[in-house]
């Protein structure tokens, strides 16, 4: 259901009071790179993924081009959504813990049907929040069936789904949580999205306050044996009371009579406005990019990896030919400094040369920076590699010069050097080109525009009070790249 042209009361417009701030310019900067980076992303697979008619490998990327145009979408989808300046809110809970009526109260009309029967919301449904912070902002607010109607891994599959395409997570409780709540909030978790904490029917349970809310959960989580969690802050609990239930009130009459009506109180939302419209104000540009920078890369690495699984043949080829290529030319090679330059000068040729194979873009110099990650990643191993063939070949132009003296002496000792180095320095190329290839499955993630670059200097940049810094300390506990 789409219901256009709501506006926030204009009393309810957020200050950036906290210090949990990003300024608005750096906001900017990372919602325009964010911006730069998918279209870089866009662009280069619909270029590079086009050999030429007479190309070899035009039918592998006729092959590739069908499978990755999902994956493509999902990427021009996150920047449209950038462009609208669209904020994808989910909403989670238990059947009858008022997950309908926070979407009403939120938006300030009852638009989704509320009610004490069970399964009122069938499938997920969208509403639109349009809101007015210096530039238009649209809230899309995603409300959800109720998580214990849908049973097992459907109800998991279908909040994941959902959780994944959010920017921001609501999760509505009230009362006693239960197991069941428990189990549904670790599961949204585990799709490491900012989320809120939702204590709503607050006018029925008027002393729980934040912190004993947090505390309980903090002991549900640790009687299942997972004490780092919860990953969210008591400050990410707010408490509302949506649809308060009707109290009575004595109404006196000019003629002396007393009679009992009921009267609903008026929505208290007033807290979870607050401090959604905080969050976008103060750091709302950067979770969106955030997230689509995110999407990008998944989409992104999903590519590499189809592109690496349909040329997998022809780059075994490729890496035992540079191998055989270097093995060759090390052992005719007297001088031992030529090997050591000569050996990284083919090593990054075939580094650019997978790339190439596989339709991913890398300069000469991102080839290097590849080269040297990967001789020290491997614990040292390849560089000592590196070192005992730089050894080998002091030998071998020591060999070559007794050829002078001693011909057959010589030339029998240089030649069982340089078969040795020779083995040494094919064997090392080989395990680079394999290294690679992991490297690649990343595919275009690098480069001062790339989406890990700029996903890393987002996060390095959020300040300690905001819900991105909390986002950025969760995925390292957990062990998770950003």
């Amino acid at each position: 259901m789409v219901e256009p042209d709501l506006t926030v009361e204009p009393n309810s417009t957020p200050t950036p009071a906290h210090s949990g701030l990003i300024p608005l310019g750096l906001q900017d900067v990372h919602y325009q790179r964010a911006k730069t980076s998918l279209r870089q992303v866009l662009q280069r697979y619909s270029q590079g993924l086009r050999p030429g008619a007479t190309s070899p490998r035009r039918q592998t990327s006729i092959e590739l081009q069908a499978s990755v145009k999902t994956d493509l979408n999902q990427v021009s989808y996150a920047l449209d959504k950038l462009n609208a300046n669209l904020v994808r809110v989910a909403v989670f809970g238990l059947v009858s813990r008022g997950k309908s009526a926070v979407v009403n109260g939120l938006i300030g009309k009852k638009l989704v049907p509320t009610g004490p029967l069970h399964g009122v919301t069938q499938y997920p449904r969208s509403l639109y929040w349009e809101l007015d912070l210096g530039e238009p902002v649209t809230v899309e607010l995603i409300d959800t069936p109720g998580i214990d109607e849908v049973g097992g891994q459907s109800r998991a599959a279908m909040a994941l789904e959902v959780a994944h395409q959010a920017d921001l997570i609501l999760f509505v409780i009230a009362g006693d949580i239960t197991r069941t709540e428990y189990r549904a909030l670790s599961e949204l978790q585990s799709a490491h999205k900012p989320l809120i904490v939702v204590f709503n029917k607050t006018d029925l349970y008027p002393d729980q306050d934040r912190q004993a809310i947090y505390q309980k959960l903090q002991a549900l989580f640790a009687a299942s044996g997972d004490a780092s969690r919860p990953f969210f802050e008591p400050e990410d609990i707010v408490r509302v009371a949506a649809e308060p239930a009707p109290l009575q009130v004595r109404v006196e009459w000019e003629d002396g009579r007393i009679t009992y009506e009921r009267e609903t109180p008026a929505p208290d939302m007033g807290e979870l406005r607050r401090k959604l419209l905080a969050i976008l104000n103060q750091e709302g540009k950067s979770l969106l990019a955030l997230n689509a920078l995110r999407q990008a890369r998944e989409a992104e690495q999903s590519i590499a990896r189809k592109t690496l699984r349909l040329n997998q043949d022809a780059a075994e080829d490729m890496i035992w030919k540079f191998a055989r290529w270097k093995a060759a030319a090390i052992a005719l090679n007297p001088l031992a400094v030529l090997d050591m330059l000569g050996g990284c000068a083919a090593d990054v040729v075939m580094i650019r040369s997978l790339a190439r194979l596989y339709g991913l873009p890398m300069t000469r110099y991102e080839a290097g920076k590849l080269l040297t990650t990967i001789l020290w990643s491997a614990g040292g191993l390849l560089a000592g590699e590196v070192g005992s063939g730089l050894l080998l070949g002091v030998g071998k132009s020591a060999a070559a010069a007794a050829t002078l003296v001693d011909g057959v002496g010589g030339f029998m000792a240089y030649s069982s050097v340089a078969i040795a180095q020779a083995t040494l320095a094919g064997y090392g190329s080989y395990r680079v080109g394999k290294a690679a290839q992991t490297y690649l499955e990343q595919g275009c993630t690098w480069g001062p525009e790339g989406v890990n670059t700029v996903l890393q200097d987002l996060l390095s940049q959020v300040d300690r009070d905001t819900i991105l810094y909390r986002l950025r300390r969760n995925l390292k506990q957990t062990g998770l790249d950003v």
